[in-house]
């Protein structure tokens, strides 16, 4: 095995990625949750439970 791909060094390399790899997930859920057209959904989404569709026997 060479030198360069010891423990340490694959340890940090994923250290490395997965913190970029979190970060990116993390952006992408709040620019998806930010865009324009969220705020509509999220209105529909909250008043889902005030909606009386079916009647009570």
């Amino acid at each position: 095995m060479p030198e360069f791909l010891n423990f340490e060094t694959l340890q940090h390399f994923a250290d490395q990625f997965g913190l970029v790899y979190m970060t990116v997930i993390f952006s992408g859920i709040v620019l998806f949750l930010l865009r324009p057209k969220a705020k509509a959904n999220a209105r529909d989404a909250a008043s889902i439970p005030l909606h009386d569709d079916a009647p009570r026997s």
